[in-house]
């Protein structure tokens, strides 16, 4: 091919390229003047609609076959909706019921804890405001202050107790923990015991009913300012005076729904569990608490357990507490302690402590009271000369009062161990293994053995009862170094070492 040839292919191709771009642009003319159309436009005249006119639509809607359409999806649409609402019945019949929640008070909600001796525990009532953050760290519902008024041992006359005893500190230091634990959610009670300084409570017998006129002017007073509940010892003698209703009247007077309910706690001692049983059922007293866990003989205080887990709600459990004792009085090892507070946790009723027995303080010197302990997070500065038993001991507390702060905390969100049934599952002299229920929650297992040896527990539920226990159960908290917790363990039976204690949980099935 010669060179004009290519120079003409390549306009006849130039051409043909101009050509198709005034096709797609509709700039090309057709005869007559009018342009060809376009591309773009004869596709939009494709793909428009208007659709039906109201005429058109009117004139379908009649028609038999739209109107028998209509009406089969509007029976399908109310078919489904009463199959939707009968299911959902169906669902709310079927599914098992929640128990409603039992009448609870602040002090069913958590433990009490004890400050007999304010200068010991740090410095006065100062000192108690001052460490009310760390006691609040401890998750208690009620701070149980006192004696604190002024009386000479076994004077009646100097009986006074609007006084403050100047050694313990002022009214208005007591005024200002009562502000701040109030802030904190902490109720306060006063222990009014009249003659706590001499031989008898109450003085004499012959005293009982004026002393009884005292305690309740005094009553009415430190309500006035705040307080929250009343304390006194020896329930049996004061409950038995022609006065005792009146005292009973002045402390829940304001028991209405919208008041906070005040507290009238009494103490008994060597009593058996059928006479605090009763004392609590015809006194009228909210929350009493015996000593019947301090009995060296298991027996007793399983009886006592199977005797008033019915009465839950008006039971204070302590170890020592009735005597304003340290825990680790009775519990003399660190393992018998961590025991001890986790059955008191467990048990039905409110455990009540003595102020050091989150860290395992030890008991003072006769009627001395020991000096609380502060300050066992600190470590030794680096370099410093290191005591290695004092750092020991230091590290022991610490875990101690992790141990007590886990398990106050587990009581107050586990409703089985706040207000759940209780049903005995072992017991032996040295050892008592039982089981909280409540509804569908969480159900748990506490297993104790304060013995000297190692034994082994049988669980075994009365064949009347209605619950069941299942094959295995988690380990929720255990002082057994052969308990590891979140390990399974079998239920049929379980060793525990001497002084040793285990919390097992497993779930509600239906």
């Amino acid at each position: 091919m010669n060179r004009d040839t290519e120079i003409d292919m390549k306009e006849v191709m130039l051409n043909e390229g101009e050509l198709g771009k005034q096709l797609i642009s509709g700039d090309s003319q057709a005869a007559g003047g009018e342009k060809n159309g376009s591309i773009k436009k004869v596709a939009e005249d494709e793909v428009t609609f208007t659709g039906l006119s109201k005429e058109e639509l009117m004139k379908v809607a009649g028609t038999p076959g739209w109107v028998r359409t209509r009406w089969i999806l509007l029976v399908l649409f109310w078919l489904g909706w009463v199959g939707m609402l009968a299911g959902a019945i169906v669902i709310i019949v079927r599914a098992p019921r929640c128990k409603p929640i039992p009448p609870m008070n602040w002090w069913n909600e958590g433990p009490l804890y004890q400050v007999s001796d304010a200068d010991a525990f740090s410095d006065g009532l100062a000192g108690i405001e001052a460490k009310l953050d760390n006691i609040n760290q401890l998750k208690v519902k009620g701070l149980v202050l006192g004696p604190l008024h002024t009386v000479q041992p076994n004077q009646p006359s100097t009986l006074n107790f609007e006084d403050i005893d100047p050694t313990k500190g002022t009214k208005k230091a007591l005024t200002d923990v009562l502000e701040k634990a109030h802030k904190k959610g902490i109720s306060v009670v006063l222990d009014l015991t009249p003659n706590y300084l001499g031989a008898a409570p109450w003085f004499s017998s012959s005293d009982v009913g004026e002393v009884i006129e005292k305690v309740k002017a005094a009553a009415e007073y430190w309500f006035s300012l705040g307080v929250d509940g009343i304390k006194i010892s020896d329930l049996d003698v004061a409950s038995n005076s022609a006065d005792w209703s009146m005292l009973q009247a002045v402390v829940q007077n304001n028991d209405t729904e919208s008041t906070k309910k005040r507290a009238l706690m009494g103490v008994v001692e060597g009593l058996s569990a059928a006479n605090v049983s009763l004392l609590a059922n015809t006194t009228g007293v909210d929350l009493i608490l015996s000593d019947l866990l301090n009995s060296k003989d298991g027996g007793v205080r399983i009886k006592a357990m199977d005797t008033l887990s019915s009465q839950q709600a008006s039971m204070a459990w302590g170890l020592g507490a009735t005597q304003q004792d340290q825990l680790a009085k009775q519990a003399t090892t660190q393992g018998l302690i961590r025991l001890y507070q986790l059955l008191l946790f467990t048990m039905p009723g409110t455990p009540v402590f003595t102020y050091g027995d989150e860290i395992g303080l030890q008991a003072g010197q006769g009627s001395e009271s020991p000096k609380m302990v502060w300050d066992i997070e600190k470590e030794p500065a680096e370099g410093a000369a290191v005591n290695e038993s004092t750092e020991a001991e230091r590290k022991e507390r610490v875990d101690t009062r992790k141990w007590f702060i886990s398990l106050s905390d587990l009581r107050g969100k586990e409703r089985s161990l706040l207000h759940g049934q209780y049903y005995p599952l072992y017991s032996s002299a040295s050892s008592l293994s039982f089981l909280r229920v409540w509804d569908q929650s969480e159900r748990y297992i506490t297993a104790v053995n304060w013995g000297t040896a190692s034994e082994t527990l049988k669980f075994t539920l009365a064949p009347t009862e209605e619950v069941e226990l299942p094959e295995t159960a988690k380990v929720k908290l255990s002082t057994d170094e052969d308990l590891k917790p979140d390990t399974s363990v079998s239920l049929d039976k379980i060793t525990l070492g001497p002084g040793q204690a285990v919390l097992l949980q497993f779930p509600y099935t239906g």
